[in-house]
């Protein structure tokens, strides 16, 4: 398992293989369907986005709140198809990482080929663990959404797997069996 400090470097991404688990350290954002979609009407607007996309991670999460001593509750991933129509757009404006579940379209892999993004993906059902990775969270943007709500988090050993390279291999479509494969 590899460790990997975000934000990654192009020739980081470049090195890693659909099916490698790795654990990320650094700060990722929150955002899901409702967000996602604020965020293309600001940009159809012409308005800047509510954070710095460059070189960016989303965690598609819808948090539940702290307790417990954690800085967040149960922290478990989305599926990720539901932001399919909006990720092009982002990793065009410098996106390059993506955490979710589940598989992607057509669009979103050419784009992260295209990009030199990667989409990694959680397993499903761990949230509860995987907020034990999570050891910060500020509010960001649109806090009407509630656990919609953009925020940064940071993490440290958050666990997942890569779920698309940069040279568009798939998980989900790879032959040998891959621990956290559908």
């Amino acid at each position: 398992m590899r460790r990997l400090n975000l934000p990654l470097s192009e020739e980081e991404r470049m090195s890693l293989k659909a099916g490698d688990a790795v654990l990320l350290c650094g700060e990722i954002y929150t955002a899901r369907d409702a967000a996602h979609k604020k965020m293309h009407e600001a940009l159809a607007r012409g308005e800047e986005l509510p954070f710095n996309i460059e070189n960016a991670v989303i965690y598609y999460v819808g948090p539940t709140p702290a307790h417990g001593g954690l800085a967040i509750g149960s922290a478990g991933p989305t599926t990720s198809g539901r932001m399919d129509p909006y990720t092009p757009e982002l990793i065009e404006l410098g996106l390059r990482g993506m955490i979710g579940k589940g598989r992607r379209n057509e669009a979103v892999k050419e784009a992260v080929k295209k990009y030199k993004a990667v989409y990694f993906v959680a397993v499903g059902g761990a949230g509860a663990l995987l907020s034990h990775s999570i050891i910060k969270r500020e509010p960001v943007a649109y806090e009407e959404l509630l656990a919609e709500a953009v925020t940064k988090l940071t993490v440290k050993d958050f666990p997942c797997f890569v779920g698309i390279d940069c040279e568009g291999n798939d998980i989900y479509d790879l032959d040998e069996r891959v621990p956290g494969r559908d």
